[in-house]
């Protein structure tokens, strides 16, 4: 026999499994170690291609299903349980109960040595609060939490956690939860119903003693698409995914989000028409980062539309995209509770080439902070075939700050406001870093702004003597339709800053 003869006679239990096979052959498939590599999960994703899509197992008895959020919140798992904790390893791993919003079972497996073996639940490895443990005992997980010494050497942190469907988000030392990433996104912000692909297992790399990294691997389904993925997790100052995707499309994809992001926008500075509230912003991000396959450096500032929006940022190969959270003082958010100066940007680093395509951004009404309305992805240009199999790697950068072009100044803060003419508009930026910074006391940067319509003027730039940046400022008399706006600083034909993107509407 061939050893890929080989390797598929020792998956064909967990594939049965995980497909919807017998419960006979379900149990036989836990309880043994089958063969893996950095192939299997792939094996996997392609044969479930193959079949029709089985929806994952969410059935649950009453007492669980039909549990409540604080209830689920009183569900913790017991850290003496953690996996690998009797163990000298960097990393431990605790799982989380199925119940309440996270019904599907997902499973899970440890590799070692080329084999892997299936976690095996457990009631008593959670404490239910005031309720009873479920009676239950092959319950499964609904996802799993990575801690690990981010922040001193003696404590566990929890780093990342992968919960519902495919999302899952990361900290980096210092920071808290805030925005998320997914696995994949379909149909995002289009006329007909959005699919959500889920994440149906997990087999986790045990790591040497020492690593600095874990490598996961993830098992994607959904009615449109299969995938394989394999997260190489480095937790530090900045906490970085090596993400490897390979995408097995059932039927042909024209909306397909690759490398998919999630935050929450509701207001800030410049987006403040009907807010009552004591802060003076409220998000978890402030703005999309472009890096283009050309070279620019772009920001686009989020917004809450009053109807959802898209744009597309047209490129071929690029650099980097990412949503940020720039704005990193108590002052900016005057919140004790959220820290939203504490959330982490998310910028991906693409690996290789990606043709030709867009970055793609979708804004959705919000009138609150409690639900995410924001999303950015890569959408290649031609559409996904069916029966083919798509690789993408890139770079998920969990972090604080992100420097790209040293040279050019990056936009701190954006407002916006009313001018003294009527139906027309104040738009101030304040810049810092880059050459600006060290230009002569008498330069006068080129200011250029343009406007789709309407028109832009009496635009200028001087120096913030109270932040030790530039300031740059403009008006642009408003129109029924809306307006693309670009703005940045240039010297002798080169750019100063990166540039300026603003889409305003009536």
């Amino acid at each position: 026999m061939r050893r890929r003869e080989v390797i598929l006679a020792g998956l064909s239990l967990p594939l049965v499994a995980l497909s919807g096979g017998s419960l006979k052959a379900f149990a036989a498939a836990r309880e043994s170690a089958t063969p893996f590599d950095d192939d299997t999960v792939a094996t996997l994703a392609r044969a479930l291609a193959a079949r029709p899509f089985q929806p994952p197992d969410a059935q649950l008895p009453d007492a669980l299903a039909k549990i409540g959020y604080d209830q689920y919140r009183d569900f913790r798992y017991r850290p003496e349980r953690a996996l690998w904790r009797t163990q000298a390893f960097p990393f431990q791993i605790q799982f989380f109960h199925r119940g309440f919003l996270f019904k599907d079972r997902v499973d899970v497996y440890t590799v070692q040595d080329g084999k892997a073996v299936p976690v095996v639940y457990s009631p008593d490895m959670f404490s239910y609060g005031p309720s009873p443990a479920p009676k239950a005992k092959d319950l499964g997980f609904a996802g799993f939490r990575l801690h690990a010494p981010i922040n001193r050497a003696d404590h566990f942190d929890e780093v990342c956690a992968f919960l519902g469907a495919s999302y899952f988000r990361a900290v980096a030392k210092n920071l808290s939860y805030g925005l998320s990433a997914r696995g994949l996104a379909l149909g995002t912000g289009e006329p007909g119903p959005e699919e959500f692909p889920v994440f149906k297992a997990f087999w986790l790399e045990r790591p040497a003693p020492g690593a600095n990294a874990i490598v996961v691997h993830a098992l994607l389904d959904s009615p449109s698409a299969t995938g394989a993925y394999r997260f190489r997790i480095m937790p530090g100052a900045e906490t970085v995914f090596d993400v490897d995707m390979r995408l097995f499309p059932r039927v042909a994809l024209a909306y397909a989000g690759i490398a998919p992001l999630t935050s929450m926008y509701e207001f800030d500075a410049s987006d403040r028409v009907g807010v009552d509230d004591y802060r003076p912003a409220v998000h978890d991000s402030d703005g999309l980062a472009l890096w283009t396959g050309g070279g620019e450096q772009a920001w686009r500032p989020l917004s809450n539309p009053q109807a959802l929006q898209h744009s597309g940022f047209q490129d071929v190969d690029p650099r980097a995209f990412g949503l940020m959270q720039r704005k990193q003082a108590y002052a900016d958010y005057l919140d004790l509770e959220a820290d939203y100066e504490k959330r982490p940007s998310l910028w991906v680093e693409p690996i290789g080439d990606w043709g030709a395509g867009e970055v793609h951004l979708v804004e959705i009404p919000t009138a609150d902070e409690y639900h995410d309305n924001i999303v950015a992805f890569w959408r290649p240009r031609q559409a996904l075939a069916a029966g083919r199999e798509y690789r993408w790697r890139y770079r998920l950068h969990w972090c604080a700050d992100h420097v790209w072009q040293p040279a050019l100044a990056f936009v701190a803060s954006t407002r916006i406001g009313a001018a003294a003419q009527p139906k027309t508009r104040l738009v101030v930026l304040e810049l810092s870093g880059g050459r600006l910074a060290k230009l002569a006391e008498d330069a006068k940067p080129q200011v250029e702004v343009t406007a789709s319509n309407g028109s832009a003027r009496n635009a200028v730039a001087y120096r913030n003597a109270e932040t030790g940046g530039w300031r740059m400022s403009f008006e642009f008399a408003t129109e029924d339709d809306a307006i693309e706006l670009r703005a940045r600083l240039k010297d002798a034909g080169a750019p100063l800053s990166e540039t300026w993107l603003y889409r305003w509407t009536p």
